[in-house]
């Protein structure tokens, strides 16, 4: 993470990388049912890259090299672009614009459950030795004899996969194919991520305009002082 600044107000802001990806595939609706542009980012060599993806990816392969990743974004009509065709990240989104950003969340191994779960635990007084971050009773005996699918408890806690939104976008680098994101993204540095992008907005909206309140000076004359949100 980073920071910046919008109209003299530092705001925390999250850069990542985002292009230049490459046009792999177009799946057309006489065929698929649908219209789809799947695009491929990153770069891996040819010796990690089966044989049948390797035929897929023939016509973007540049000196032995293959898309890393790939996805399918669907759209409402035959698109414009081509196989081979690269997109940047200046020609979708610009500052202002609100996305929603999908990542695999952290993993952070085998949680008991007031980790995991924020629970209270039991009682640290009354002769107890050995209850303090038990999770207690997990359900009743007779009826219904066995524990609720779903039920919380201990297990491995992170590696969801996790979906902010509405985060506003500060900056486009269009050289680097960088931007930065107010706000926090799901997942640790390097981590494969999904912007997709919500709808149009201003950049002045992610800071909030402060409050102006008329008060009396000493002289009896109104004065206009700025009064800071609580």
């Amino acid at each position: 993470m980073s920071q910046t600044y919008v109209q003299n107000t530092k705001v925390p802001v999250t850069v990542l990388k985002a292009g230049p990806c490459v046009v792999t595939q177009i799946k057309r609706e006489e065929k698929e049912g649908y219209w789809a542009v799947q695009i491929g980012f990153g770069i891996k060599r040819a010796k990690n890259t089966t044989k049948p993806m390797q035929g897929h990816l023939k016509k973007v392969s540049s000196e032995g090299f293959f898309p890393r990743f790939l996805r399918e974004v669907r759209v409402m009509g035959e698109p414009e672009s081509k196989v081979g065709d690269v997109v940047s990240v200046g020609d979708i989104l610009k500052p202002g614009d609100l996305v929603s950003v999908t990542a695999v969340s952290k993993g952070k191994g085998f949680a008991g459950v007031v980790k995991r779960w924020k629970f209270a635990g039991g009682p640290k007084t009354h002769g107890q030795s050995n209850r303090e971050r038990s999770p207690g009773s997990i359900g009743q005996g007779t009826t219904p004899g066995r524990v609720w699918k779903g039920k919380r408890m201990a297990g491995r806690m992170g590696s969801d996969t996790t979906t902010i939104k509405n985060l506003r976008v500060t900056w486009v680098d269009t050289e680097k194919n960088e931007i930065a994101l107010s706000g926090s993204v799901p997942g640790p540095k390097g981590a494969f991520i999904t912007i997709k992008r919500l709808k149009e907005g201003k950049l002045e909206e992610l800071v909030e305009k402060v409050p102006e309140v008329q008060t009396k000076g000493k002289t009896g004359e109104s004065e206009n002082q700025a009064e800071a949100p609580k």
